[in-house]
């Protein structure tokens, strides 16, 4: 694949398989590192109407995406390294367009939307949806998102989120070693201190 297609990025020992949809237009704003391993039925993709020529999927070293997963970006989506997805799960920068009552939505193209960054060695469960309508979506290092969540806003490093919308229900605390739900971290006034 790296010989046909001209890929921003293309480490060693990448893996797509080759049911992925990775169309060979925008495969030189996809940037892959090492071990990079795309299961079947994976779809990459770039709107149409984005005309940057800057990198717009970066997955770093020994990310592994699951199957029937989407990547959907039009400004920037990064997965920094050892990010593992499920499969079917949807990370999307943008939206279809749609305050033009007059047009059908197909017709409209898409908004402006905004950036995400999947911080390293994070953990997406199934048919988790990460979107983006507008600035920046960070979620931190060594966090999980749980099976069918639904992350809008960002979080920080360390975190166990799940629900529709995501909302933070551990976090790990490194004194004693342990991830700790987020009603005793509230109640000792440690949650403030670590969000800030």
């Amino acid at each position: 694949m790296q010989t046909t297609y001209p890929f921003r990025g293309f480490g060693r020992g990448v893996s797509i398989h080759y049911t992925c949809e990775v169309p060979k237009s925008i495969a030189n704003r996809v940037s892959l590192g090492d071990a990079v391993y795309i299961a079947p039925h994976v779809w990459l993709t770039i709107p149409e109407d984005s005309h940057s020529t800057q990198p717009a999927i970066i997955m770093g070293n020994g990310c592994k995406i699951g199957r029937r997963s989407m990547i959907s970006a039009k400004n920037y989506i990064c997965l920094e390294a050892d990010v593992l997805l499920a499969p079917s799960v949807l990370i999307m920068d943008h939206n279809h367009e749609y305050s033009d009552i007059s047009l059908p939505i197909h017709a409209q193209g898409t908004t402006s939307g905004g950036r995400i960054t999947i911080g390293r060695n994070c953990w997406l469960g199934y048919n988790a949806v990460i979107f983006c309508a507008k600035g920046e979506l960070t979620l931190g290092r060594n966090s999980v998102v749980g099976a069918n969540s639904v992350v809008t806003s960002s979080f920080p490093p360390f975190s166990v989120i799940a629900g529709n919308p995501a909302r933070l229900i551990k976090r790990y605390e490194p004194g004693s070693g342990e991830w700790v739900r987020v009603e005793e971290w509230s109640r000792e006034g440690r949650l403030s201190r670590c969000a800030s």
